[in-house]
């Protein structure tokens, strides 16, 4: 058995405390339930832009302007963009469980595209690991038992997410000899609210914005996103972006723990049952 080198051992350490902060959105997202999806994430990716650029500040960082790759990185924020919106926009279709359940097969489509397009292929062993995480995803998330064509819209909505986020994942790693973190982040984060802006415009809810509500914004943009996909970005320049991708479904168990914490939503047998499968694929793909 292969040993992990340590730039890849600091990379799973990275997306580890990433799922940390990827599991505090769906509870900021209830805090700031009185705006609509499509604000939310507006406000998250233009938060998490302005907080890599305070961060640049702090490091003295300049950022790398991208000049010649504009198109590139408007196809980047594009791609961030279409995650975000199409997870949103499921959720007015299908039920919760169902679009956890599909976009948590993202660890397939990384594992595709990162052999497609970056020609990074990883024992076929690994896969069975990857397989296991998904079906402990789907346990934890449920499946419901009615099934309708609007489901079925929001379930390809869904699944849209998830391929979606191997893209950006696959962007993200392919990115790592040519530009900074911060000015790939920023910049990504940047293009990704403009493209989510006019969606925004057209559900904007002014009388939403409570303290609460605008406290709860600020959270998710810099804690889930700012600090938590940053971290991501930063373990797909040190490791396969199989491993980083599969680790961050854990997002789903996180945001399971904190919910029973904070909001007092216990999890069920299933979800439990869900977790220590996803846990054992996990470990079968680091191992």
């Amino acid at each position: 058995m292969a040993k992990l080198s340590r730039d890849a051992k600091i990379g799973l350490l990275y997306v580890a405390i990433a799922v940390f902060f990827f599991s505090t959105s769906p509870i900021f997202i209830r805090w700031a339930d009185t705006v609509s999806s499509y604000e939310l994430t507006f406000w998250r990716l233009t938060t998490a832009a302005l907080t890599v650029g305070v961060m640049m500040l702090i490091k003295r960082e300049r950022w790398q302007a991208p000049r010649g790759d504009w198109r590139k990185f408007v196809l980047f924020g594009l791609i961030t963009a279409l995650h975000f919106l199409f997870y949103i926009a499921s959720l007015s279709f299908t039920t919760i469980a169902h679009s956890l359940a599909i976009v948590y097969t993202a660890p397939v489509f990384v594992t595709l595209f990162s052999a497609i397009f970056l020609k990074e292929h990883i024992p076929r062993r690994k896969w069975g690991g990857i397989l296991l995480t998904v079906i402990g995803i789907a346990i934890l998330a449920g499946f419901q038992p009615n099934f309708t064509r609007r489901m079925l819209f929001g379930d390809v909505l869904a699944l849209g997410s998830a391929i979606t986020f191997g893209f950006y994942s696959i962007a993200g790693r392919s990115q790592r000899h040519h530009y900074s973190l911060f000015t790939y982040a920023m910049t990504t984060y940047g293009t990704a609210a403009l493209w989510a802006m006019p969606a925004a415009l057209l559900t904007f809810t002014p009388d939403g914005y409570t303290t609460k509500t605008v406290l709860s914004i600020l959270g998710m943009g810099v804690f889930p996103l700012g600090f938590g996909h940053t971290l991501y970005n930063a373990a797909l320049r040190r490791v396969h972006a199989s491993y980083a991708n599969v680790i961050a479904t854990q997002e789903v168990t996180g945001g399971v723990i904190l919910g029973a914490l904070l909001l007092g939503e216990i999890p069920g047998v299933n979800e439990i049952i869900g977790v220590i499968i996803a846990l054992i694929g996990i470990l079968i793909v680091i191992l």
